[in-house]
């Protein structure tokens, strides 16, 4: 479209420049659709496979070299004129490429039946090697049905773990979001002020334990947050401690370090107002999220 775009623009200031001039040359844009035509013409492989598409193209950039003062009617016929030559092109490509594949549909077809005639003339001149290639065949149905079953399996393991996957993610309560699957663990985790979990307060980092190890593929990157109580450097200390805690529990339920990240965010990023208790405690948190399969990720 922007190759219409410059021919149209490339003709208006061709005609603005000839300015009061009285005798009109030929537009400007029109030479280079004429050039297009004519390889399109010239091409042995399409020049017939779109007869009147490439016929109403040549009327139109016929039009299109009329000499005109109109400077917007030059213009248009010049885009029009290179549109119809794009038109006859596709046209032109789309039937050759629909006669190549007939020919190579009627290909396969020959090659198939000349196959089974050799397959009949070897049947009926060995009634052995017949009992053989019928055998054979019976087998190659048995391997196909067996595949087929093993198939049908490997579909239902994999709409099974689809289903496990989904139901687990529900009990986690992440949510999707672009940088991956989001937990987010409020501050019951914590004691005010501190960094070390609370007993008996673990129980999504449990149930996060066990789906990191049943999908070792995926990775997970730990920020904690705080509200802005206190200093902005007291914070941020604090938000990182409390990242490496929850890192540190997974890694001791079997989570290998090198997928998981922590970092400290401090008080940075609320997602409440910190004007409120109850916004204060929704900002005291720490989010885990979970990479898509196959995701990288590095430990702090």
């Amino acid at each position: 479209m922007n190759t219409h775009y410059s021919m149209i623009a490339a003709a208006v200031a061709a005609a603005l420049a000839l300015g009061c001039a009285s005798t009109p040359k030929q537009p400007a844009g029109s030479e280079q659709v004429r050039a297009k035509l004519t390889a399109l013409q010239n091409d042995p492989a399409l020049a017939t496979q779109a007869p009147v598409a490439t016929k109403d193209a040549e009327l139109a950039v016929k039009q299109a070299e009329i000499a005109q003062p109109d400077v917007a009617l030059a213009a248009h016929r010049v885009y029009i004129a290179d549109r119809k030559v794009d038109t006859a092109k596709a046209q032109a490509e789309t039937k050759m490429a629909e006669m190549q594949r007939t020919a190579l549909n009627k290909q396969s077809e020959k090659a198939r039946l000349d196959a089974r005639t050799r397959e009949a003339d070897l049947a009926k001149s060995d009634a052995l090697v017949a009992r053989a290639e019928a055998a054979e065949q019976k087998v190659a149905v048995t391997q196909a049905r067996s595949d087929a079953d093993a198939a049908l399996l490997a579909a239902n393991a994999s709409r099974q773990e689809a289903e496990d996957l989904q139901r687990q993610l529900e009990v986690l309560q992440a949510k999707p979001t672009d940088r991956g699957l989001v937990l987010t663990l409020g501050d019951t985790l914590f004691a005010t002020g501190k960094s070390e979990l609370k007993s008996g307060a673990t129980v999504n980092l449990d149930r996060l334990g066990d789906f990191l190890s049943e999908y070792p593929d995926r990775t997970a990157a730990i920020e904690g947050f705080t509200d802005s109580i206190g200093s902005e450097e007291s914070n941020q200390s604090l938000s990182e401690r409390r990242a490496d805690s929850v890192k540190r529990y997974l890694v001791a339920r079997g989570v290998k370090s090198d997928r998981l990240r922590s970092t400290g965010r401090g008080e940075n990023a609320p997602v409440a107002d910190n004007e409120s208790p109850s916004g204060r405690q929704q900002n005291r948190r720490v989010e885990v999220i979970i990479s898509q399969a196959n995701g990288a990720g590095g430990g702090k």
